[in-house]
């Protein structure tokens, strides 16, 4: 639409530190809106990654010059609810906020449009604060009761911000349902960007081994992973990645089981295309490498719970993609892995692409450009939340 040529665009990221999930969409929101200034608390992107940015030098805060804010920007965050209050928005006619913690918080005024992208409420500070403060050793003495007060704030914080959002977008149903419970706001989802045109099949045969790939954290619940095929001596795990329950990992693995730790984006894609299936233990807000395993036509094995449930089909689906374990247990990870075994002739590697079709890149900018429209035009159906009445003019528009 014309008005969208002359808008004035920002784009703000919690972060610009590493390439992960939020900063795919970071990348793809500027490749659509090429003209946008880019907004982040802080950028320490390394020189590998920086070509997310196209070439743009974000504005930081004030956090950006902290002491050792390089290597622990994290722990600024009670002043980052503060910095992100401090970017002059004023001369901006359109917001995109890219938030999974205080991008949203950005200030607006009534004639500004403020799209937020949520890859989910601050995880740490409402329904997983518990599971954060025990893994942090935070969760008992003067310690723990510091930061039960600091995450206490943090929530009046992040709730009385949401009503400087416009319209929410979640990057699932998972999160969407979080943001209701959060915010008690309606948010229309729009899946985020995986690129499908990279991970694609291939034509050599399968190889008879498992792969699982993450950072190595605990919620990610690889150890588990690699004790359920321990006690399954006759099939081979592959695991990738790093972080800090390596440790842990290497204790638990036996012969059968292959710690690679990091590799790079192509080795990873090629045992996507001849590993047998995909194990994936966590509880994701989305996901996108069970996503990318099946754009290369790898069956996934999977929790169920959270994005999975979203992106992959199961057992009980006409054209299955998966399968589905219904808890974080050993027992659990090896049924679902006989199950797999059991049904091995349902999977078609075809079927099972077409369905990670449906998060391309292209599907996100078409989806994400007509959710701008609709509430530049007050046609928005999508959130009860917010008035019927255009949120921007055409003569608003520069």
């Amino acid at each position: 639409m014309t008005a969208e040529i002359k808008m004035k665009i920002a784009i703000i990221h919690d972060w610009l530190v590493t390439y992960r999930g939020g900063e795919r969409v970071v990348a793809e929101l500027i490749k659509m809106y090429p003209d946008a200034d880019v907004f982040s608390t802080v950028d320490f992107m390394n020189d590998k990654d920086r070509h997310i940015l196209q070439g743009k030098t974000p504005k930081t805060s004030f956090i950006q010059r902290l002491p050792f804010a390089r290597k622990h920007y994290r722990m600024y965050l009670p002043l980052m609810l503060t910095a992100i209050e401090q970017f002059d928005l004023t001369d901006y006619d359109l917001v995109i906020s890219s938030s999974s913690a205080v991008a949203k918080g950005v200030i607006t005024g009534p004639r500004q449009l403020h799209i937020s992208y949520v890859h989910s409420p601050i995880r740490y500070a409402w329904d997983l604060q518990h599971i954060y403060l025990r893994e942090a050793g935070l969760d008992k003495g003067m310690r723990g009761l510091y930061a039960r007060a600091l995450l206490h704030y943090v929530r009046m914080w992040d709730q009385r911000t949401a009503n400087g959002v416009d319209h929410f977008v979640a990057n699932s149903r998972f999160i969407a349902a979080r943001i209701r419970k959060t915010y008690r706001r309606t948010a229309e989802v729009i899946y985020p960007p995986v690129d499908t045109d990279t991970f694609t099949p291939v034509t050599q045969a399968r190889e008879d081994f498992y792969l699982t790939a993450s950072s190595l954290v605990p919620y990610k619940r690889v150890p588990m992973i690699a004790e359920a095929f321990a006690a399954m001596p006759d099939k081979t795990l592959v695991v990738v990645g790093d972080g800090p329950d390596m440790a842990a990992l290497k204790k638990i693995a036996g012969p059968n089981v292959r710690v690679l730790g990091y590799q790079s984006h192509d080795e990873l894609l090629q045992l996507f295309r001849t590993a047998r299936a995909f194990v994936f233990a966590a509880e994701e807000d989305f996901g996108i490498m069970p996503v990318e395993a099946q754009a290369c036509g790898l069956p996934v094995i999977a929790y169920a719970r959270g994005g999975s449930l979203e992106t992959i089909r199961g057992l009980d689906h006409e054209t299955p993609t998966g399968v589905f374990f219904p808890e974080q247990t050993i027992p659990s990870v090896i049924q679902a892995v006989r199950a797999f075994e059991a049904n091995a002739d349902r999977f078609d590697p075809h079927n099972i692409r077409t369905n990670a079709l449906r998060f391309s890149t292209e599907k996100f900018h078409q989806r994400f450009r007509d959710a701008v429209e609709r509430q530049l035009i007050g046609l928005d159906y999508n959130s009860t939340d917010i008035t019927q009445t255009p949120l921007l003019d055409e003569g608003s528009a520069r």
